[in-house]
């Protein structure tokens, strides 16, 4: 008598085709993200009630008018590009990026001219960057 043989079912999971899958993946996303070097920003805030100090160190101002117009220590520049922002503070500096870099706006200036302004800076290397405040007015605090 001939007996047949019990067929056996190959119930494996072939992972291969898986793990051709996750890698491609994985190099889909390594391809497509975008890596950026962000720009950190050592930012002194003074505070708006303190006295103002009466000594002043050899500093680069940031003069930003409402229109979004920049004036390096009081020298207004020709446009409101960030290239000619940086050109003027790397002329102004001389190299020396210790110096403190002081920004002032005005209360309506949009706050693009503003990050502008930080970025450029940024960019070039500064590190010490100060926003400039004023007291606050006793009668409009009634």
């Amino acid at each position: 008598m001939k007996f047949r043989r019990q067929s056996t079912n190959n119930d494996e999971v072939n992972l291969t085709p898986l793990i051709d899958v996750v890698f491609l993946l994985l190099i889909f996303f390594m391809v497509s993200t975008s890596f950026t070097k962000e720009t950190h920003l050592k930012i002194d805030l003074p505070q708006a009630v303190g006295e103002p100090s009466s000594d002043v160190p050899e500093h680069i101002e940031i003069l930003i008018a409402v229109d979004g117009s920049y004036a390096v220590n009081g020298r207004s520049l020709v446009n409101s590009r960030t290239e000619t922002l940086k050109t003027a503070l790397e002329k102004t500096a001389n190299g020396n990026l210790k110096l403190p870099l002081i920004i002032t706006a005005d209360a309506k200036t949009r706050h693009q001219y503003v990050v502008q302004a930080m970025d450029a800076a940024g960019q070039l290397g500064f590190v010490n960057l100060r926003m400039t405040t004023r007291l606050p007015d006793p009668e409009n605090e009634k």
